[in-house]
C-alpha cells in the first residue's frame, strides 16, 4: 500500500471510443493490410489532424509522439514543474518502417531519421510543447509499459522529485510489420465478420481474437487532492521466469502476486471491479482469470475488460484501463463485456486494474473512490 493516496487529478485518453460505460458502444473495427484494426474515434481523429495544422512542426512525428501531444493538451496542466514519464511498447513504429523501407530501396535515410525514431521523444515533445521544466523520460516495458509510467510517477511524487506528474502511454502500432509480427505468434483475431471480433474475457472461445488498437492515455499525478476524490491507493509489481513466447504462467503467477501487493491489507470483499488486462487470446485470458480466482475464490467481483471496444493498444493499455476506472467511479456505473453475462451494477468504490505483458511482468493499481 501507498504511504498516502496519489490523486488523479485529471485524466485523458483518445481511442476508438470515448466512453467505456455507455454499451453496446464497441469499436468500428477496420480491416486494414488484411487485418483487423481499431483506429481512434473520427471525432478525435479530426482534432488530430486541426492539432497538427495548427502545429505544422509536429507534422513529421511519429503518430504515436502526435497522439500524445494531443491528449496531453486535454490535461490543462499549468504547473511548469510538472515531471512527464510517457512510455510506448514500440515507439515510433510507423516512421521507423518507413525510413527502414527507404533505406533498404536506395541506402540512405533522411537526416531526422535517428532523432524521430527515439523513443524519448514521447515525454520529451510533451514536455515542450507545454513549456514544462521538470524531468521527462520515456521507457519501455511491453504492454504493461503505461502502469509502470504510472508506478514510477507514484515513485518520483513519494520521493519528492516531483510536484506533480503526468504518467501514462500512447501507441500506434497499426503497420504492417506490426500487424505481421502478432499474426506470427498466432493470436490474432481472423473473425472480420463477427459482431465483436475480439472476445476478450471469454473462456469459451475457441480461437485467439487479439486486434491492434491505436490510443493515447495520460494521468495527472499529484499528492494534493485539489477538486478530485480518485486516488490510486495501492500499487503492485511482479515478474515471473519466461516459460512461453508470452510469457505469462497458465496460473499468471506474476498476476497474483501483483493484486496481492497492491490489495495490501484492503479486505477482498471490497473491491467493486477488476479491470483485466486481458488480451483476447485464448492462454493469455484464461491464464489471467485463473489468477483472479485464485486470490479471490468465493468473492471474485464483477470482471471488465475495454480490449472488445477499443482493441489492444500495447504501451497504452493500462492506463487505457486506469481511464476506464475513472469513469465507473465518476459514473458509479460498473459494466462488463455484453458477449459474456452482461453484469451492470450502480455502485463502486474500489476497482483493481490489471497489466501485463512479454518478459512475464505485472503491475496492478488499486483505484478507489475516496469518501
Amino acid at each position: 500500500m501507498l504511504k498516502s493516496p496519489i490523486f488523479i487529478q485529471k485524466s485523458a485518453f483518445i481511442a476508438a471510443v470515448d466512453s467505456f460505460t455507455i454499451q453496446p458502444q464497441h469499436a468500428q473495427f477496420t480491416v486494414e493490410n488484411n487485418a483487423l484494426v481499431s483506429r481512434i474515434n473520427p471525432k478525435d481523429e479530426e482534432r488530430l489532424q486541426s492539432f497538427l495544422e495548427t502545429h505544422s512542426s509536429y507534422k513529421n512525428l511519429d503518430r504515436s509522439v502526435q497522439l500524445a501531444l494531443l491528449c496531453a493538451q486535454d490535461l490543462g496542466v499549468n504547473n511548469t514543474q510538472t515531471a512527464v514519464n510517457i512510455g510506448s511498447s514500440r515507439g515510433a513504429t510507423g516512421l521507423w518502417e518507413n525510413f527502414y523501407s527507404r533505406f533498404r530501396e536506395s541506402g540512405t535515410v533522411p537526416t531526422p531519421t535517428s532523432p524521430l525514431t527515439t523513443l524519448g521523444n514521447i515525454s520529451s515533445w510533451v514536455a515542450q510543447d507545454l513549456d514544462l521544466k521538470g524531468m521527462a523520460m520515456s521507457h519501455s516495458i511491453t504492454c504493461a509499459t503505461a502502469s509502470h509510467a504510472i508506478v514510477n510517477g507514484i515513485a518520483w511524487l513519494e520521493s519528492e522529485m516531483a510536484q506533480q506528474v503526468i504518467a501514462g502511454g500512447s501507441e500506434a502500432p497499426l503497420t504492417e510489420f506490426t500487424i505481421a509480427q502478432m499474426k506470427a505468434l498466432r493470436i490474432y483475431s481472423e473473425a472480420i465478420n463477427d459482431e465483436y471480433p475480439c472476445k476478450a474475457l471469454d473462456v469459451e472461445k475457441k480461437e485467439n481474437s487479439m486486434i491492434l488498437g491505436e490510443a493515447a492515455a495520460l494521468l495527472l499525478l499529484s499528492k494534493k487532492q485539489e477538486n478530485t476524490n480518485i486516488a490510486i491507493t495501492g500499487y503492485g509489481t511482479a515478474i515471473e521466469p519466461l516459460t512461453s513466447a508470452t510469457s505469462v504462467s497458465d496460473t499468471g503467477t506474476c498476476l497474483q502476486e501483483s493484486m496481492k501487493q497492491a490489495l495490501g491489507k484492503t479486505p477482498l470483499s471490497d473491491i467493486n471491479a477488476v479491470i483485466t488486462h486481458a488480451p483476447g487470446t485464448i492462454k493469455g485470458d484464461r491464464a489471467e482469470l485463473n489468477a483472479i480466482k485464485k486470490l479471490f475464490g468465493s468473492t471474485t467481483p464483477i470482471l471488465c475488460n475495454n480490449k472488445w471496444q477499443v482493441g489492444h493498444s500495447l504501451g497504452a493499455s493500462g492506463a487505457l484501463s486506469v481511464c476506464m476506472a475513472i469513469e465507473m467511479l465518476e459514473k458509479q456505473c460498473i459494466v462488463s463485456p455484453p458477449y459474456l453475462n452482461n453484469h451492470k451494477i450502480n455502485t463502486a468504490q474500489k476497482i483493481l486494474v490489471n497489466a501485463t505483458g512479454f518478459g512475464g511482468n505485472a503491475v496492478s493499481l488499486l483505484i478507489e473512490k475516496l469518501k
